[in-house]
């Protein structure tokens, strides 16, 4: 899936989520029109490199400015890269053993919060995605970056550049330390222990707060779950009928139109119907009828060793059902309390949704 466009149609935050949902990997390369270059790297929906000709520094002095090297192992490893110039400064390094990838790793997340804070705002300016390709040469950029081990989530990065965003604006500068070494630097998000969906739980639910239609919520549900599932299927329920709403993971063609074309009757259904009815997040073996392989059908033929089924419920019926499950790598499905919340969270929301319609339609006669 390859997209293009203006920065002022479609913002790079839009950019990130729709990349973090589809678990989407390739470059995506920003031109800005005040001459502001980047290069983003996705594996999987995650970020794990990102550099730009904004900053007139590049990570070989961000390592210095940090004691991790001294400018004499700086200065050769730049008369190294005039000879290699697809490797960048940080590669060389540890190439040199100058410095270990754990310690780049620490320097290289900072460094890629402080680029996305700088891209975020961006409001003019073009943008290309291209999957699955190889790290491509942007002549702008003295230096490609480094790519860091583990990726870092969308969601944390738009939150994280948020933040720096306002503290340079009330502040003139950020307020913690530019490069804190301690044992906690890896803490945050996705580099902690802490489970992915209690880590993202608190910034989703302050967004939940804010939309006020089934799509809106829709998208925020996906998001959330994306971020602990392999793949996932969001359904509306009217009446007996699942209909599609929006999906993540699927390795299908034109998954997106297919999951909205899809319609369930799950009259017949026993697996469905005793999840709606129980009010209950079913996880476990998937208990097959002729609507379920139907549905399997569909997604792509894959029979999982284990499903999570969760009910979105709003005035005490399930309005919504969210299918997920991990049959890509095969990986088995822990606890999740995190979404649960989230998902109990997003029912108050549809609630509250529906109720000011009825009020807007009520003063409205």
């Amino acid at each position: 899936m390859s997209l293009s466009g203006r920065l002022e149609d479609v913002g790079l935050a839009d950019i990130f989520q729709i990349l973090s949902i589809g678990k989407k990997s390739g470059s995506l390369v920003i031109r800005g029109d005040n001459n502001i270059n980047a290069l983003i790297i996705f594996r999987k929906g995650l970020v794990v490199r990102a550099e730009t000709n904004a900053l007139t520094e590049d990570v070989g002095d961000d390592l210095l400015k940090a004691g991790l090297i001294d400018e004499g192992k700086l200065q050769l490893a730049r008369m190294v890269r005039r000879e290699l110039i697809d490797k960048s400064i940080a590669d060389i390094l540890i190439e040199l053993e100058a410095v270990d990838k754990h310690s780049v790793d620490k320097i290289a997340k900072k460094r890629l919060e402080k680029i996305i804070s700088i891209l975020l705002p961006l409001e003019d300016g073009d943008f290309v995605f291209e999957p699955n390709i190889e790290l491509p040469t942007i002549k702008e950029l003295p230096d490609p970056g480094c790519e860091l081990s583990r990726g870092i989530s969308a969601d944390y990065l738009i939150m994280e550049g948020a933040r720096v965003y306002d503290e340079q604006q009330h502040y003139g500068h950020i307020l913690e330390e530019e490069f804190p070494l301690g044992d906690d630097f890896m803490s945050e998000t996705v580099m902690s222990d802490t489970p992915r969906d209690i880590s993202a739980l608190q910034s989703l639910t302050q967004e939940l707060r804010l939309p006020e239609s089934l799509s809106e919520i829709s998208l925020l549900v996906l998001r959330f779950a994306s971020d602990i599932f392999q793949r996932g299927v969001l359904f509306s329920l009217d009446g007996t009928q699942l209909v599609g709403l929006g999906q993540f993971g699927l390795e299908i063609e034109q998954p997106d139109e297919r999951i909205r074309e899809m319609a369930l009757d799950i009259s017949n259904s026993v697996f469905f119907k005793k999840i709606i009815k129980e009010l209950k997040p079913y996880k476990g073996k998937l208990q097959r009828d002729n609507v379920v392989d139907s549905f399997l059908n569909e997604i792509g033929n894959i029979l999982p060793d284990e499903v999570a089924v969760y009910p979105i419920v709003a005035d005490g019926k399930v309005v919504a059902l969210l299918y997920c499950d991990n049959s890509i790598k095969d990986e088995p499905i822990g606890e999740t309390p995190g979404l649960d919340i989230f998902l109990t969270q997003a029912g108050l929301a549809l609630e509250k949704a529906a109720l000011k319609k009825k009020l807007l339609e009520r003063n409205n006669k």
